[in-house]
């Protein structure tokens, strides 16, 4: 059936992975959302006033090599009705609601689009004919989770015994294609594995919502649309082409999918037909899932041959203001500075360039940063995340747990407490931007400039010791010469 501009504006469907919810970044190539669960779903109504019909029926995805995903009990939330958090003026109810009565208009829009990536107007009509705007993504688009995780409790979540045991499983069933694809691509089958394994649980943990549906509600409704519409028709390419099916095509909210959670546009860009059957399969074919994240990597500049990183300890005295992302320098600069690997061993190479993170400030582990960890960084542009993969990676070729231990006693600070932290910092003249509760660079940086100016480390870590002392009346203020400045305390709102 042809749409066309109006019709059925206010028919609504809800559309029911794991780790990638906790992530600093909305919307990277790895990106997944809260919630996993069957492949088809009750409907749920939108609050409002927009008239509401059943939804189609979505037919069982066909069978696959994978493992069956987990199966939700209970059905997904409805839309709160509420404005979104953000204060963009596009995430209120009142200007959700008017375009999520323009949806199917708005889909319509996209048909010339379409056409010119040679979409034909019969599968385009096909495919867009039961849409409709799942509104519940809005307030998953626009959530500012009340805490963050701490990173010791992000990475007891995500490298577990279990599932360490279960990628050494897959290491070995697919070890001839880990070999061949190490290879073609010179990617380390180690990180590929740590990827699946984080962000699909092997395949046995997805997304479940049609991600043609979240991508065309995101293009319509909210305020990504101009990012979404380009990965809307990006779905609808891919389904054009026959490469998948919209059964197949179930991710998160925000329209990642398969086992190692490809984006429509990075789908594009990276996916490979490795088991040569003529499909781009990066849901049920074990070979395409792992040259296709492997051939994301190889692009994002992974250097075969190379590690991630180190764990390193910091000794007594050092100048934390070193501990910097910008601050990059050999390992045998590192060395003369006091650095030493956890482990005992030797670094592999003086010349490798390295930079220093301190994830728990000064009273935790340290680490130094290489080329390749920036590499797992434009999978997902979280420390946290590319930290737990490259320690999972680690831990599968047969590493041991980290030497140090984390602060397990320290407090997480709240999202008002947070605010809290920008405000006093910049009533103090140390931070210059306005304060939103997210801890970014430029806190981390005015937190430093006011440590050294309290005769504290300077480790630009958000304890809540440092809040406590910012909140009594003789904390110090910048002198003129202070800019403001950040630190990302591992947020991991989406």
């Amino acid at each position: 059936m042809k749409r066309t501009a109006g019709s059925g504006a206010g028919r609504v469907i809800i559309l029911g992975v794991v780790a990638a919810s906790l992530m600093a970044s909305d919307f990277a190539c790895a990106q997944s959302s809260a919630g996993r669960g069957p492949l088809t779903v009750p409907p749920a109504g939108i609050t409002g006033s927009i008239p509401q019909t059943a939804p189609r029926a979505i037919p069982p995805a066909r069978p696959n090599a994978m493992p069956k995903r987990l199966v939700q009990a209970t059905p997904p939330k409805e839309w709160s009705g509420e404005d979104g958090q953000s204060s963009d003026p596009r995430m209120t109810a009142a200007a959700i609601r008017e375009a999520a009565a323009n949806f199917d208009r708005c889909v319509a829009g996209f048909a010339p689009d379409a056409a010119r990536r040679g979409v034909s107007q019969a599968n385009f009509d096909r495919l867009t004919a039961d849409l409709s705007p799942d509104l519940r993504i809005m307030d998953l688009m626009d959530a500012q989770p009340e805490f963050t995780k701490s990173v010791w409790d992000y990475l007891d979540v995500l490298v577990t015994d279990a599932r360490i045991a279960r990628g050494r499983e897959i290491l070995a069933q697919n070890a001839a294609t880990f070999a061949a694809v190490e290879k073609e691509y010179g990617v380390d089958r180690y990180i590929i594995a740590a990827i699946w394994g984080i962000e699909s649980n092997y395949g046995t943990q997805g997304g479940d919502r049609s991600v043609l549906n979240s991508t065309a509600t995101l293009a319509c409704i909210g305020r990504r649309t101009a990012y979404f519409k380009d990965e809307f028709l990006a779905a609808l390419e891919i389904l054009n082409h026959g490469d998948l099916t919209p059964q197949q095509m179930r991710g998160s909210w925000a329209g990642a999918f398969g086992a190692t959670q490809f984006m429509p546009t990075a789908f594009k860009k990276f996916a490979v037909d490795f088991d040569h059957d003529g499909k781009r399969n990066v849901v049920d074919s074990n070979p395409d899932i792992i040259a296709s994240t492997a051939m994301k990597f190889k692009k994002d500049g992974w250097k075969q041959g190379d590690t991630w990183g180190f764990e390193v300890v910091v000794p007594q005295g050092f100048n934390y203001m070193y501990a910097d992302r910008s601050k990059v320098m050999t390992i045998a600069q590192w060395e003369q500075l006091g650095i030493r690997r956890a482990s005992g061993k030797p670094f592999p190479r003086a010349t490798d360039q390295a930079y220093l993170t301190l994830p728990s400030g000064a009273d935790g582990p340290g680490f130094l940063m290489l080329g390749n960890f920036r590499a797992i960084m434009r999978y997902n542009p979280s420390e946290a995340y590319a930290l737990a993969i490259g320690h999972f990676a680690d831990r599968l070729r047969g590493g041991q747990p980290l030497v140090q231990q984390w602060p397990r006693d320290e407090r997480v600070l709240s999202r008002d407490e947070r605010l809290e932290l920008q405000q006093l910092l910049a009533q103090r003249g140390f931070y210059k931007g306005e304060p939103d509760g997210n801890l970014g660079n430029d806190t981390r940086k005015a937190l430093r400039s006011y440590q050294v100016s309290a005769g504290l480390p300077a480790d630009g870590f958000a304890s809540s010791g440092v809040l406590d002392r910012l909140r009594g009346g003789s904390a110090p203020r910048a002198s003129s010469g202070n800019s403001g400045g950040g630190f990302n305390l591992f947020n991991f709102g989406r």
